[in-house]
């Protein structure tokens, strides 16, 4: 158990292929363990002897997912951070030198000084929908990718390219199943997915995003939603100059998938056509007016998750 009497601190844990570089800022302490199951539990047993107040690790392509997973399943406050927002903290303090051991010094540093906020990770069944979430956007890609072939590719292999899109739309089929059965498994997201359905324009495919990628929606205010999606525009002022406010940040995958949902809403949902017809009406550019549709969708959505209410239109 944690010493209650010591206070709480913050870890820094560089993941490597072979290894996971471990650094504890309050302690000025280094260690390495295997990055391995058995270095895993050795690491995460070490880290339990401490009162924690964050462990950070940087998203690596997946590398950190058994570690980070199973310092989750335990209870840890663990936080992956995006490895460019660490870089430009270390050029901010003028580190230049990387090793392992100055990566996972670096990361305790981050978290001690900035103290980024924990957030819970999806476990259990949400983890397997997020995951295959993941998946499905890796195939619409690749099957994007394969769709382009067809134009530039020579004839005889035109064949083989369409095998390998019935192929993949097989497992987007596939897919979709898996994920439709796990949502109907809680009653929670089967509540959630009911209430989402029922806004024009908002598909399966949306819902299962923002279930996956955004469990925050319906708990936070509307300002903090558009602003952890990324679609609150940020000023860009300085003496007199006053520049454009442009959107930046937030979480890719719902963004993408709002703005491709936003290209339907403005043909079936009358608030979010109202709103698309006004804008390009005052002259405003077309993507800044879709940019506007999907804040104003976020919010609408938010808003009905927070107070348990289906779509309509006085809602909005």
């Amino acid at each position: 158990m944690p010493d209650q009497r010591e206070n709480a601190v913050n870890v820094g844990i560089d993941v490597g292929k072979h290894q996971l570089d471990v650094a504890i800022y309050e302690r000025d302490l280094h260690f390495s363990v295997p990055n391995d199951a058995q270095g895993i539990r050795k690491l995460l047993g070490r880290l339990a002897r401490y009162s924690l107040a964050r462990v950070v690790v940087e998203a690596t392509g997946r590398r950190e997912y058994q570690l980070v997973l199973a310092a989750a399943e335990r209870g840890f406050p663990v936080i992956i951070c995006q490895p460019i927002k660490v870089r430009r903290y270390a050029g901010a303090i003028g580190l230049l030198a990387k090793t392992d051991k100055i990566d996972a010094r670096l990361l305790a540093d981050y978290a001690a000084t900035l103290q980024p906020e924990v957030r819970p990770l999806a476990l259990g069944n949400m983890r397997k929908i997020k995951d295959m979430i993941a998946r499905r956007r890796q195939l619409i890609e690749i099957s994007t990718m394969e769709k382009n072939r067809l134009d530039v590719m020579p004839r005889n292999l035109l064949a083989d390219i369409r095998r390998h899109l019935r192929h993949l739309q097989a497992q987007i089929d596939k897919l979709d199943r898996l994920i439709a059965d796990l949502v109907e498994q809680v009653d929670e997201w089967r509540e959630k997915r009911d209430l989402l359905l029922s806004v024009p324009g908002i598909g399966s495919q949306v819902v299962n995003t923002l279930l996956a990628d955004l469990p925050e929606l319906g708990t936070l205010t509307n300002k903090q939603i558009a602003a952890l999606v990324g679609v609150a525009p940020f000023n860009r002022d300085s003496g007199m100059m006053r520049g454009k406010r442009r959107i930046r940040g937030g979480r890719a995958s719902v963004r993408t998938i709002l703005f491709m949902s936003m290209l339907t809403s403005i043909q079936h949902n009358p608030v979010i056509r109202g709103t698309y017809q006004r804008l390009v009406a005052a002259g405003k550019h077309k993507k800044v007016a879709l940019t506007a549709c999907m804040r104003k969708m976020i919010t609408i959505l938010n808003a009905m998750l927070r107070d348990q209410v289906p779509w309509r239109v006085e809602h909005a």
